[in-house]
């Protein structure tokens, strides 16, 4: 699978699996039921697939007008903490609100959902390849076959 098929097939998975993790976990952790914390786990997912559709939109504006556009090791970074960044900013105001609990309380919920979105999104992808296939730009090239 290949392509934009590839690319929703794996979005759509990704939040769905993960909202499969974390709905239990938010259920558990403050005594919420599991119909609240699933409504809660699809909510934070939407809200993170539509942050990151508009904040590589953003940043890859904003890259194409720079004058050196390689994707060096800074500017990775600097993707990385806007995107963390700005995912904050969103969730834990929503958490705060939906779990009834103080904003202090949420930024140590969103913490704990970052760390588990790091090793989610290991395991995840990793699998996804596997039953999947890579995509072809991950693809070694074939003697005599490679462009260029």
């Amino acid at each position: 699978m290949q392509g934009a098929k590839r690319k929703v097939t794996q979005a759509v998975l990704y939040e769905l699996v993960a909202a499969l993790f974390v709905a239990p976990a938010i259920a558990l952790v403050f005594d919420k039921g599991l119909a609240h914390s699933g409504a809660l786990a699809l909510l934070l997912s939407l809200l993170a697939l539509s942050w990151n559709v508009l904040f590589n939109s953003l940043f890859e504006y904003w890259e194409v007008r720079q004058k050196q556009r390689a994707r060096t090791f800074g500017r990775r970074l600097l993707h990385a903490l806007g995107f963390e960044g700005g995912l904050t900013l969103l969730l834990v105001p929503v958490m705060a609100w939906w779990l009834e609990i103080g904003w202090w309380q949420a930024l140590i919920a969103d913490i704990g959902l970052l760390t588990f979105f790091f090793f989610y999104a290991l395991v995840f992808q990793w699998a996804f390849d596997l039953i999947f296939g890579v995509p072809e730009s991950a693809r070694d090239c074939v003697p005599g076959a490679c462009n260029g």
